[in-house]
């Protein structure tokens, strides 16, 4: 193994909770059905629970023929006003006929009572005293979003810019900025602290992610002042669904933060560079019907997928005590991993070189 791999000794306030070993081991199903049933939605009995590491997330039939979709947070993750934020955002948005997933106003009731930023999030006792900040939405059902189509990537381009003309309204207050400083210098440091990344078996990952922000860093040196902005945060073709009807719509804001509009653009490019100049082409000319775009942006594509690689890796460390977490990613904990890391940061270094 590359370092001992131990619980990371994490410096952000808001994940030290989130890294305790098995957090959501007392939420059963019938913990759901009572949580549900407490905030005023009476489901008939039955649950799926859907695809999520970060959170527990259960799609839920009630009584009354609705299908809704129950998110518990990982404890420890956000603050409380950080998700009223990320709800008050969906709401929003919402308000202006963008198709997004808001979230439900809750009731107060046996062991759920409302959260005093939000009547849209709930906090839940179980019965053995385990403390969860909830919140439901209806389902929303749709299919992957077909990238490779023209028309398609100038739709998803309307829709960001729509999304993106309301996001500028006003700042986010209580959540992150994507930056250096948060999504790659703090990361580097929380893997290196937590003893993740053994300073004698890993120097190349150590030098490579050490070049890797020296690149990043010289990037946005060169961009001058960064407009920042309210994001999806995550914009990636997982948290797009697509129907028939609407066209695409957004799932999941629970990454949203303050940063540059680019962020949302370009995890919707192919992976083939050849293909990558043709999609964005569709991608920008259905975004400046509804927005302009600083062009400048675009140079800052490369440093923002080096900060999300970085941040990634710190992730998966900060969440290494949660049982599932080792089996979903086994590769994590070997030489070959950070091996990988090290080769792929070095040809980001590369690719920020001939971009600069």
């Amino acid at each position: 193994m590359a370092g001992a791999y131990h619980a990371p000794m994490s410096a952000r306030p808001d994940v030290t909770d989130a890294a305790s070993p098995a957090p959501y081991a007392g939420l059963t199903p019938d913990e759901v059905l009572d949580a549900l049933w407490g905030a005023g939605l009476r489901a008939d009995g039955r649950l799926l629970q859907l695809n999520s590491y970060e959170n527990r997330v259960f799609q839920a039939p009630l009584e009354d023929g609705r299908v809704v979709v129950a998110k518990f947070y990982r404890p420890g993750r956000w603050t409380d006003a950080q998700i009223a934020e990320e709800h008050h955002f969906a709401l929003e948005l919402a308000a202006e006929e963008l198709p997004v997933v808001p979230p439900l106003r809750l009731q107060a009731g046996a062991r759920v009572a409302p959260d005093p930023h939000s009547d849209t999030l709930a906090h839940f006792t179980t019965t053995a005293g385990q403390a969860f900040h909830f919140a439901v939405s209806e389902r929303r059902a749709g299919r992957p979003p077909e990238l490779e189509q023209p028309a398609t990537l100038a739709w998803c381009g309307r829709l960001l810019a729509r999304m993106h003309r309301v996001g500028e309204r006003q700042p986010f207050a209580q959540r992150r900025t994507l930056d250096a400083a948060t999504f790659g210098h703090g990361a580097r440091q929380r893997l290196l602290d937590g003893g993740f990344v053994d300073p004698e078996i890993d120097q190349g990952w150590i030098r490579a992610s050490a070049a890797a922000l020296e690149g990043v860093d010289a990037a946005f040196a060169r961009h001058g002042e960064v407009r920042t902005l309210r994001l999806h945060g995550d914009c990636h073709a997982g948290n797009l669904l697509w129907r028939e009807d609407t066209g695409p719509h957004f799932v999941d804001l629970d990454d949203c933060c303050m940063g540059p509009a680019v962020q949302d653009l370009w995890m919707l490019l192919p992976g083939e560079r050849g293909a990558v100049e043709t999609a964005l082409y569709h991608l920008m000319d259905g975004y400046r019907d509804f927005r302009d775009f600083d062009d400048r942006e675009l140079l800052l594509i490369e440093p923002l997928r080096t900060l999300r690689m970085l941040h990634h890796s710190a992730w998966l460390a900060e969440r290494w005590n949660d049982p599932a977490f080792p089996i979903a990613f086994p590769w994590f904990a070997s030489p070959a991993y950070w091996s990988q890391q090290a080769a792929d940061l070095r040809e980001q270094v590369e690719r920020m070189a001939v971009v600069g």
